[in-house]
Order: structure tokens, then sequence, then C-alpha cells
């Protein structure tokens, strides 16, 4: 049986996996008597994600509150704007235009019908609003069928017809 090397300076013994591992391999932690936490960067990242899996409906209310705190709106924004924001964004809108053709296909009719003039946008169906108002598709095989709604109640229409129509 190989025996591990002894602790020594550079060395710490993780409390968790009892593992003999250099001190790069432990978080720093000004509070502990050599600088480092007990416990070994991979067995504390295997707790956080367990932890994470334990409450995930706690972490999914807190990132939820997190997205629409004005900081991080701005930050969003502000990165949106930049040549990896710009580059990134179009990366997704090829990824979702290659996942869904049909979609992307029933949106382009819409919007050249709308452009031609074939079809007019309407206020929005439940608050009669007439700012960036929306054509949803209950069904992608007829393209110039559309329910027209402001930005809110298309959202909430997705949230609230989940198991008929798939969300953003």
């Amino acid at each position: 049986m190989a025996t591990e090397a002894p602790v020594n300076a550079k060395t710490k013994k993780c409390f968790k996996c009892g593992k003999i591992k250099p001190l790069t391999d432990f978080y720093k932690h000004p509070r502990m008597a050599d600088g480092r936490v007990n416990k070994c960067k991979e067995c504390n990242k295997k707790d956080v994600q367990d932890n994470y899996q334990v409450n995930i409906e706690h972490f999914r209310e807190y990132d939820r509150g997190r997205l629409n705190l004005l900081h991080r709106i701005k930050m969003r924004e502000d990165y949106a704007k930049t040549e990896q924001g710009l580059a990134s964004g179009n990366r997704a809108k090829k990824a979702w235009i290659n996942r869904n053709p049909e979609k992307r296909e029933a949106h382009t009719i819409l919007e050249y019908a709308v452009k031609s003039g074939k079809i007019k946008k309407l206020p929005c169906e439940v608050c009669g609003s007439i700012k960036r108002i929306h054509g949803h598709h209950n069904d992608y095989n007829k393209p110039l069928e559309v329910i027209w709604l402001c930005p809110k109640h298309h959202k909430e229409y997705h949230k609230t017809n989940a198991d008929c129509f798939e969300a953003f």
C-alpha cells in the first residue's frame, strides 16, 4: 500500500477527503492559522454543488431577483454594446435560428407581410399599447395568423400557456 507524503509547510490534509495536497489546492482564508481553508478546493466545490441541488428553488429565486437589479441591467446593456457583446448576441441569434428554422420562417413571412402592407400591426390585445408590438404565433404553420401583444403581455401569455407553447 502506497503511503502519502507527510504534511509539511507546503502541503495540507483535507479534513473532508483525507488526502494530503499542496497548499495551492486549498482556498485562502485569512483567519486560518496557515492562511488556508481546511477543505480542499475539489471537496469545497462538490459541497457547493450539492448544496445548490438540494436548495435549487431558493437559488433560482435569488438569481431571478439579482437579474432585475438596476446596476446588473445596466451592466448587461453596456456589455451588449461592446464588440464582444455584439458578437455574443449574434452567435446566440444564429444558434436560435439553427434550432428553430420553422419559427424563423414564420417570423420572416410575417415581417415581410407587415413591411409590404399586407398585414397591419394592431395594438396589444390585452392593454391596447402600440409600442413594440409582437405578433405571437399559436401555429407556426399559419405564419400570418397572430395575436398582437406588447412585450409584457407576450411574456405573460407564454407563462400562462407554458404547457402549449415554448417559453422564451
